[in-house]
């Protein structure tokens, strides 16, 4: 029935459905026993967990799933916490969009940090080599590149074509940059989705690149070169608003205070120090060699915002940065940092034609607007948007990588959607390791496909606020892999 080197788990879910329906409910404790068996199936061609040596922390160790049955809901798993689980086992389709790669370069600090002196083609190159040696995709199947990258050098595509063309792919692939803030990363990957999805192309390559060092985000624009009907509209003025001051407003509207956000702060970098110590990033991050004036060439291969050592004592210490009796300031604020991401997609039929890996199934996306002012509310916005699509609720989501923009907003956020604490950004955010503007959506999917595995998990979202007044989101669903191997690649 299964090709031998070829398994679909969901394949194998749904045929154990069937043969389940067929039992008699007077026999269910046989129907629990098989269904057992079927789980005892599925776990022996699962690529195994990543598992934690630091089970003291429980919030981040591998899950136990526990079996529990109903006469209404005949699938197995863990008990889901928050609302009650709707999800079933999916179907397998051969137009899929399959995640078969995701991969980032470290993130480090802005003009003091360890990849300053790299210009963004420098940080996209390793990242093409790095993915066409990982999953062994022959270079001329890549039909489209699109690469988010908001403060864009050379008219927009300059860099990621440059850095495509160094890496030998071969030009008759097309490339293109997309700019929506700070979801470009995101963008770029929904627009490959997107592109694969509609049967234009079956392979590409969508990531994001930002050097925050390198190019000024107000770049040249002043409001004396804006026009004058602009300050005349009261939302298009809105438009104008710093971020800080966006982030202010979250803030004063709805409540919250300045010891949340710096709790909230110091809990990104504790995850994210803890993750980096127990080697959590690796298998996301590839070394980048940097070779600086005195022809000196550096390897950078750690992100060097993170401080584990932040205390809420020295948090409140700190001045507010932007209002004089405000709650945002650089502590509770995501750090201004270069870096960048990548990855490749696929469509199901394709990546199985060519033996690519296969890790997770891009399921849908939505991007929704909201008041400019308060422009950090949109994942609150954009996650229920994207979940009503995908026919998902709350409960149904493992893993929420939440980009960490303001403190006071990602707090706005989890609790208006209630968002279980332990789900949240498990190997900490923004705030604790950065924001490079055009990488950080296609970061946060680099980030969250190794946590679905090593925990077992089915469903992620990634989701960000965005400048201007949007939100957006994405559901990434966890096939685990089509191939019986150690590890995904």
């Amino acid at each position: 029935m299964f090709h031998p080197n070829v398994i679909d788990i969901y394949s194998i879910h749904w045929y154990a459905l069937q043969i389940l329906h067929k039992v008699p409910f007077s026999k269910r404790s046989s129907r629990i026993q098989t269904m057992k068996r079927f789980q005892q199936i599925s776990n022996q061609i699962k690529a195994p967990a990543f598992s934690s040596s630091d089970a003291n922390d429980s919030h981040l160790s591998t899950k136990t799933a526990d079996k529990k049955f109903s006469d209404s809901s005949p699938f197995y798993g863990r008990p889901w916490d928050h609302p009650i689980r709707t999800a079933g086992p999916t179907m397998a389709s051969e137009n899929d969009v399959i995640l078969c790669c995701a991969i980032r370069t470290p993130i480090t600090k802005a003009k003091r940090g360890a990849l300053k002196d790299a210009l963004p083609e420098d940080l996209l190159l390793p990242l093409f080599e790095a993915v066409i040696k990982r999953t062994g995709v022959e270079p001329s199947l890549i039909q489209d590149i699109c690469i988010g990258n908001v403060l864009q050098p050379g008219a927009g595509a300059l860099s990621s074509r440059i850095a495509q063309l160094m890496a030998n792919l071969s030009e008759s692939t097309a490339v293109s940059t997309v700019n929506r803030q700070c979801s470009s990363g995101l963008q770029a990957v929904a627009n490959i989705a997107g592109a694969i999805h509609s049967g234009f192309i079956d392979i590409g390559l969508a990531g994001g690149v930002e050097s925050m060092t390198n190019f000024d985000m107000m770049n040249s624009m002043t409001p004396e070169k804006l026009s004058e009907k602009v300050f005349q509209h009261e939302q298009a003025r809105n438009c104008l608003i710093p971020m800080g001051i966006t982030s202010e407003n979250v803030a004063e509207k709805f409540g919250i205070s300045r010891i949340v956000q710096d709790q909230f702060a110091m809990e990104s970098h504790r995850k994210a120090a803890r993750a980096a110590r127990l080697g959590l990033f690796d298998e996301e991050m590839i070394p980048v060699v940097i070779k600086g004036n005195d022809d000196f060439e550096t390897v950078v291969q750690k992100d060097d915002g993170i401080r584990e050592a932040t205390t809420l004592a020295q948090l409140q210490k700190l001045k507010p940065s932007f209002k004089e009796d405000g709650s945002t300031h650089a502590g509770n604020s995501s750090q201004v940092s270069d870096g960048a991401a990548l990855c490749l997609l696929a469509r199901r039929s394709t990546a199985m034609k060519y033996g690519l890996p296969m890790l997770a199934k891009f399921v849908d996306f939505a991007v929704i607007g909201v008041p400019p002012e308060i422009m950090g509310i949109g994942p609150s916005v954009a996650i229920p948007a994207v979940l009503s699509k995908a026919g998902l609720a709350i409960g149904d989501i493992d893993i929420f990588e939440i980009n960490e923009a303001f403190a006071s907003q990602a707090v706005y956020c989890i609790e208006k959607l209630e968002v279980p604490r332990h789900k949240l950004n498990p190997k900490g955010g923004a705030i604790a390791f950065g924001h490079p503007l055009g990488c950080t959506g296609a970061r946060q999917i680099a980030t969250l496909l190794p946590e679905l595995r090593r925990n077992r998990d089915r469903y992620g979202i990634v989701s960000m606020c965005i400048g201007t007044g949007m939100g957006a989101a994405a559901i990434i669903e966890n096939i685990l892999c089509n191939t019986i191997t150690e590890r995904p690649y």
